[in-house]
Formats: C-alpha cells, sequence, structure tokens
C-alpha cells in the first residue's frame, strides 16, 4: 500500500499487516531473545497462526483508531518496527515504542522510521503529546528518545514486572509545538 522511504541505505517504512505473518514470525524468531530483553513484545507470536493473531490484532486497533504496527524493511527483510499505542486523536495523545533484531542495529533505522511516525501523528493527526516508555536499562531505546528531541518527565519506580525483576520504567515525551522546532533545527543523520 505504501513504502516510504527511510534513505538511501535501501531502508524502507511499511504497513505491517496480518499478511506478513510469515515474514513476522521469521523476523521475531531471528530476533526473538533481543527484541524481548525488556518487554513481552511478539512473546505471544510464536507459530504462524499466533503471529497472524498478533498483526490481526493490531489491525483492529488501527481500525479502532487506537493502535498501529509499521514496519521496517531493509533490503526487502522485515527487521523490525515502530508502533502507537493508546493512540487518542480526541485528546491529542499518543505513545510510540519500536522493536529491532540484532542485525539492523546501529544504522539509525528506529529513528528515522520514528520521526516519520510522529510527523503524521502530529501533522495529519493533531496529535499534541507524543509519549516514550521505556525500561531504565534499555539504554538503546532511551537514546533514540533522546536524539528524537524528547524530555525525560520522570521514572516510574518497579512499575513493570518482567522476567521476574521489577524494572523502572522512565517516561519521556515531546509535545507538537516542540517536536516541529526539534525537527526545524535538527540535522536528520542517525548514524
Amino acid at each position: 500500500m505504501y513504502a516510504i522511504s527511510l534513505g538511501d541505505d535501501r531502508a524502507e517504512l511499511r504497513p505491517l499487516e496480518p499478511w506478513h505473518a510469515e515474514e513476522f514470525l521469521a523476523h521475531l524468531d531471528r530476533g526473538r531473545e533481543f527484541i524481548g530483553q525488556f518487554i513481552p513484545f511478539g512473546s505471544q507470536a510464536t507459530d504462524l497462526t499466533s503471529a497472524r493473531d498478533t498483526l490481526r490484532r493490531y489491525a483492529e486497533m488501527r481500525a479502532a483508531d487506537t493502535a498501529s504496527y509499521h514496519g521496517i524493511w531493509l533490503d526487502g527483510q522485515l527487521v523490525g518496527g515502530v508502533l502507537t499505542l493508546n493512540f487518542d486523536a480526541e485528546r491529542g495523545n499518543c505513545e510510540v515504542g519500536c522493536w529491532l533484531e540484532p542485525a539492523a542495529t546501529g544504522r539509525g533505522l528506529i529513528a528515522r522510521a520514528m520521526r516519520v511516525l510522529i510527523d503524521w501523528a502530529v501533522e495529519e493527526r493533531g496529535i499534541h503529546r507524543v509519549e516514550w516508555i521505556a525500561a531504565a536499562g534499555n539504554t538503546a531505546s532511551l537514546k533514540v528518545a533522546r536524539r528524537l528531541g524528547m524530555t525525560p518527565e520522570g521514572v516510574r519506580r518497579a512499575a513493570h514486572p518482567y522476567r521476574g525483576v521489577r524494572h523502572d520504567l522512565e517516561v519521556w515525551s515531546i509535545l507538537a509545538p516542540e517536536w516541529r522546532e526539534a525537527r526545524e533545527r535538527a540535522p536528520h543523520s542517525d548514524h
């Protein structure tokens, strides 16, 4: 339906839909342990049926205008993605998130894809507040929030029980006027 170029390295942002289930499952299997270090993303997608169900759930949330998945393809292979959660156009708030398999890290793919997603949320959908929540130990994720110009707002201490550990969650955000200002003055190289 669409493919948005993320730069000259043949990286693209595309919709991630139920018919991608086989590719989504293969991608998760390549990076399952890495992707799941701090969040259970994709943990329910362990075979073709459950992968399709995961993508279908997000397709239904997209239809309800409450969330969405967008895949990142590099050289024609799905390697990660960005998403919206708790999308509330009426109140002008949403949360964004991401995931990436290990072989695709260090290329700035998430920041480039997130710029497209946040631009869409702010400019097309009228979102005023974009929130990023990540485990305090997830330094790669927090670096992206910083690179995008987000402001740390605080820590929800021991708020995320996962794999037998209660993780602190850092809350970062950017407001629409800040996003526009940061976009105007920031270079677009993320490498």
